[in-house]
């Protein structure tokens, strides 16, 4: 009985190394015994901790649902000549409209990725790109956005092309604006009010307040 015993021990550590190695190497299991962000890899120290906690408070899902809210009511997206970074009046319109959102959220922050064709070297298009964002990043702050709400951290270069092909494809050309987060020392996201920030009215015809420009006698005049 203990020779029997002594045989069964072998095998029984066989089988276990064999289900566990198994186990590890299922990419289901791996991601769920790994820390929520691990596979992030954004190159900066610190991510995968900021994304466990985003997601343990909500900001996450709530940054995923004002992104798309974002994105369904204006344009994020201009686009630029070859090799160039000057934004045009069709770009000007458009960041105009995303300043306007914008300035209704003071609680979020925005995020700004540059885009190139393939045409040129893979390092001048990195170069590019981010300087395609720069240009956003500054038009939008002459539009009264304060730039401790704005990045323009990364660029993509040639890498993420929207009509793949080698030549000199406009679309490709350009920078794409999305919510990156909230700003976290604001009231509203200290209370937690996240949701209140998502679903405030967003009035995309607002005008001006009317002014007082003058008095004669009793009658008041008007203008905008």
């Amino acid at each position: 009985m203990a020779v029997q015993k002594n045989l069964r021990i072998p095998m029984v550590l066989t089988g276990l190394a064999f289900l566990a190695a198994c186990a590890s190497s299922d990419p289901v299991y791996s991601a769920f015994n790994r820390e929520a962000g691990a596979l992030l890899d954004t190159g900066n120290f610190g991510n995968a901790t900021m994304n466990n906690v985003q997601i343990m408070n909500g900001e996450k899902r709530y940054t995923y649902d004002l992104s798309q809210r974002f994105a369904s009511e204006v344009m994020t997206t201009v686009n630029f000549a070859f090799n160039s970074s000057v934004l045009d009046s069709g770009a000007r319109d458009t960041l105009r409209e995303q300043a306007n959102w914008i300035r209704q959220f003071p609680e979020v922050r925005f995020r700004v990725y540059g885009h190139t064709d393939a045409v040129g070297s893979e390092a001048y298009n990195k170069r590019l790109g981010l300087n395609r964002a720069h240009a956003v990043v500054n038009f939008l702050a002459s539009q009264g956005i304060s730039k401790s709400r704005l990045e323009a951290v990364v660029s993509f270069g040639e890498t993420q092309p929207l009509i793949v092909t080698e030549g000199r494809e406009r679309r490709n050309r350009r920078t794409v604006t999305e919510v990156s987060g909230f700003v976290s020392s604001h009231p509203s996201v200290l209370e937690g009010r996240y949701a209140e920030i998502i679903y405030r009215e967003y009035v995309n015809s607002a005008v001006p307040a009317t002014a007082l420009t003058g008095i004669k006698g009793s009658d008041f005049q008007a203008s905008q």
